[in-house]
């Protein structure tokens, strides 16, 4: 009797292989850069600059990943910028918080992607390739539409 060949083919284990992708084998933070600004005289600037003074070396430490910088903004409200790895930035005022509202903020801009807010109410139509897009009206047509 002929032998029949197997119903499924054989598959080599090591080519079965997956691509690498953020999450998946490395993770790679999105956040690259976190600025504080605050003043040394005004009275807004103090909760952060008793934060910065109480928690800025343990919070470099546990991310060793994000460059940390503290410079002088006079006369100016204090602020924390993250700048992300897809060349945008996130600007949030602190004045009036208090250091726990700070340490909020701050894990709030270590946790975020950087991405642009989408709404969740309607899809918007994403494309790879430009195509030619607008708006119909009834008054841009030979003949107006009648009602």
């Amino acid at each position: 009797m002929p032998r029949l060949p197997p119903a499924t083919p054989i598959i080599n284990r090591r080519a079965l292989k997956t691509r690498q992708s953020n999450g998946h084998g490395a993770f790679i933070p999105s956040i690259r850069k976190l600025v504080f600004e605050y003043c040394d005289v005004w009275p807004s600037s103090a909760n952060l600059r008793t934060y910065i003074f109480n928690h800025a070396e343990q919070l470099a430490r546990e991310n060793p990943h994000v460059e940390f910088v503290v410079k002088q903004r006079p006369s100016k409200e204090p602020v924390i910028r993250g700048f992300y790895l897809n060349d945008r930035d996130k600007v949030i005022g602190l004045k009036g918080y208090e250091v726990t509202q700070i340490q909020q903020k701050v894990q709030l801009l270590l946790d975020s992607s950087g991405a642009k807010i989408v709404p969740l109410k309607r899809k918007t139509v994403v494309s790879t390739t430009e195509a030619a897009r607008g708006i119909w009206s009834g008054l841009h047509v030979p003949e107006p539409y009648k009602i």
